[in-house]
């Protein structure tokens, strides 16, 4: 207790100048201007007012503050205390736990890009070549050069043509009915039986591809008698999706066309996830409809392109022999090396068609989530 009268200069405060503090009275520092004058920072953009009052309840910003920010945040001051700031993580890198491996051998993550997807189907072929190239010699190459021969065998054109002209009046060749039909026959039969055989090379092709990926032993035998299991059901769904794509050519070509894009991850969704193919792979081309499509597309003009170079050369080959090349039996065997010769060059198509469809398959999967090679190998079985 005191008698005294309290001061007229109020104590000071904590953030307060007290009387002596040589800040007070200064511009810009301590205290406001001389006169009173408002003087707006040059650090502030137009508009702003660090007039007393315009602040809010916290006051104004610390010294050193300025607007906008120049340089970061200092050390210490950023939104998270003393951590350090960090810009994020570079393009295409996943955290651990996520489930997508960068390297994957099998799986091209999403945002890899035309790169990634070239990357790995370079990278199948290098590892199963010597498993694959047999493979497709002995279910692709083989048959498709056996129903060629037969098919040139039973042609019945070259009757046909020397008919028409030792009888230029007549207006359809004896027996063409019944040529034709014997001639159809062979090549739909054919066709069916040779589709049951490739279907055990697209099975095995795709074994052994995706269990390579995932460090997985693959043998060559081991591989045809998974295709020889599962070729009956892929069988099956191909001949569904190739009658599909018939019909939708007799509409003007266009709805074949779509439907080949559409329905070109049915042979993958069956092999690995066994249920409606069918819907799957629509559901897939639809959903990222511009990376199936630019997938397929490259696919489909590396298989036309090749088969395109093969079948012409064999036409060349055997047009060379003569209208009939079975009359002899020289120019028999020059037909049967001809079609021989081409049907393997062909076999790069083949190559390019599973090899391309399979990866396009695994990377849709891979937008859908988290998938690697080692789990779609437990998937094949």
């Amino acid at each position: 207790m005191t008698d005294q009268p309290p001061s007229s200069t109020p104590p000071s405060g904590p953030g307060e100048p007290g009387p002596s503090d040589p800040t007070q009275g200064q511009p810009g520092v301590g205290g406001p201007p001389p006169g009173g004058e408002h003087v707006q920072p040059a650090s502030l953009p137009p508009g702003w007012d660090p007039a007393p009052g315009t602040w809010g309840p916290g006051g104004p910003p610390p010294q050193g503050w300025v607007f906008p920010p120049t340089g970061g945040y200092p050390p210490g001051a950023g939104p998270y205390g003393a951590q350090q700031w960090y810009p994020g993580p570079p393009a295409g890198w996943y955290p651990p736990g996520y489930g997508f491996d960068p390297n994957d051998p099998l799986v091209t993550p999403p945002g890899f890009g035309i790169g990634g997807w070239f990357n790995r189907c370079g990278g199948a072929l290098r590892r199963g070549w010597r498993q694959l190239v047999p493979i497709m010699l002995l279910t692709q190459v083989l048959p498709a050069a056996v129903l060629s021969v037969i098919s040139l065998g039973v042609d019945p054109s070259a009757t046909w043509a020397a008919e028409a002209e030792t009888n230029p009046t007549a207006a359809l060749p004896d027996d063409f009915v019944a040529e034709l039909a014997g001639l159809l026959a062979v090549l739909v039969g054919g066709s069916l039986v040779i589709g049951l055989v490739q279907a055990v090379g697209w099975a095995a092709g795709s074994w052994v591809i995706t269990r390579q990926a995932a460090g997985q032993p693959a043998g060559l035998d081991a591989a045809l008698r998974y295709g020889l299991r599962r070729a009956l059901g892929l069988w099956g769904w191909t001949l569904l999706i190739s009658l599909l794509i018939g019909f939708g050519i007799c509409f003007c070509v266009l709805p074949g066309i779509y439907l080949a894009f559409a329905l070109s991850m049915a042979g993958p969704v069956y092999l690995f996830e066994r249920h409606n193919p069918i819907g799957r792979s629509f559901r897939m081309f639809h959903d990222r409809l511009g990376l199936l499509l630019g997938r397929v597309a490259l696919v489909a003009l590396a298989v036309i392109v090749v088969s395109f170079v093969a079948s012409a050369l064999e036409g060349f080959g055997t047009s060379a022999l003569g209208t009939d090349p079975f009359a002899s039996a020289g120019t028999a065997l020059g037909a049967v090396v001809v079609i021989g010769v081409t049907a393997v060059l062909a076999l790069p198509a083949h190559l390019a068609q599973m090899i391309g469809l399979l990866l396009t398959y695994t990377e849709q999967r891979a937008h859908e989530g988290p998938v690697n090679a080692t789990g779609l190998a437990a998937e094949l079985g």
